[in-house]
């Protein structure tokens, strides 16, 4: 019969205890969450970047004038019958692009990284954020027009034999998508 009634009562006691620790608010909040709020803000933030920058590496926005061309005339060498001539000056122009590019983007980081720190300031300087901004898509489109350019110069380094070839070879391995052309626009403008 005690032991019932010592149950009941431990019961009553707890339930009274809990509902105490429940009603009080918590003493601290702590910063940390603050802290960890941001700082995943910020790896959202660079990996959206780095999304877009991967997008627009692989393809996003890519016409058939902005297709990685060089290569595909190295990798279709034989079928091309390049020169060694040719085939040094085309993987020329590729290196040094690619050194460009390379340049280039770290700049783009750069900038974009100098944006966000804006972003986060208490007001925000919407002048200085639109610079920013104007000037990022500014190195985009250089770096996009730097590409076109290059790929202009490799297709002046083929004959037209070599153009005629070329074309065909990119009509035969293009990806057929409602809306595609089906041939390659490689004579000189």
């Amino acid at each position: 019969m005690l032991k019932p009634l010592v149950f009941v009562a431990s019961l009553a006691i707890l339930g009274s205890r809990s509902a105490m620790l429940a009603a009080e608010p918590p003493a601290l909040t702590p910063v940390v969450h603050d802290e960890l709020n941001r700082a995943l803000e910020d790896l959202a933030g660079q990996v959206h970047g780095l999304g877009d920058r991967w997008r627009d590496h692989f393809g996003r926005g890519e016409s058939a004038a902005e297709r990685p061309l060089i290569t595909l005339m190295l990798n279709w060498r034989q079928e091309l019958a390049l020169t060694p001539a040719q085939v040094q000056s085309l993987e020329r122009l590729r290196a040094d692009f690619q050194r460009e590019a390379t340049r280039r983007d770290a700049d783009l980081r750069a900038v974009e990284t100098a944006l966000g720190t804006m972003l986060q300031a208490e007001p925000v300087d919407l002048g200085g954020v639109e610079a920013k901004l104007r000037d990022i898509e500014r190195q985009r489109a250089d770096l996009r027009l730097a590409r076109v350019k290059t790929i202009e110069q490799g297709k002046g380094q083929l004959t037209p034999e070599q153009r005629t070839k070329l074309s065909n070879l990119l009509a035969s391995s293009a990806p057929r998508r409602a809306g595609t052309p089906t041939t390659f626009d490689v004579q000189p403008r």
